[in-house]
């Protein structure tokens, strides 16, 4: 089973956010796209601990758990599948969540953990946006807290 991250995701991984720690510490396999690379290095050059997020962003990558695909003419096809149904729908998304969703679908990662919703718009998508719902993809029991 593998994982594909949006920004989002990897954002509040980073932040410590115990359910985004929580799905990628037991996340099989986890997948990274270029487009979310991209995002989360602007994003750091925009900080104030850029230098230090830069850093445990390449330690990340560097995971064996960890895999970053390439966008080649089966993600642009695959990108262009997404738009043409998203503007059919009515339903556009940002353009890099569209190349997100491509890079997933393309390279046959099984789910997305996001926490944007309109994922939910492209057609056959599988969205993990909580613990809960990561533990229902994998097949666990929800943990009842307490116990």
């Amino acid at each position: 089973m593998s994982l594909h991250l949006d920004t989002n995701a990897y954002s509040a991984f980073l932040r410590g956010d115990p359910e985004a720690v929580f799905i990628v510490e037991h996340a099989p396999e986890i997948c990274l796209s270029p487009v979310a690379i991209g995002e989360l290095k602007g994003g750091f050059l925009l900080g104030r601990e850029s230098r230090r997020n830069l850093e445990r962003l390449r330690e990340f990558l560097a995971s064996p758990r960890v895999d970053v695909p390439s966008i080649d003419d089966g993600v642009t096809s695959r990108y262009a599948e997404i738009f043409k149904q998203l503007r059919r729908d009515g339903r556009p998304i940002p353009a890099n969540d569209m190349w997100i969703a491509a890079c997933l679908e393309e390279n046959g990662r099984d789910a997305l953990f996001s926490r944007d919703t309109h994922f939910e718009a492209i057609d056959g998508f599988r969205l993990i946006r909580n613990r809960d719902g990561f533990l229902k993809w994998t097949g666990e029991a929800p943990q009842v807290r307490g116990s």
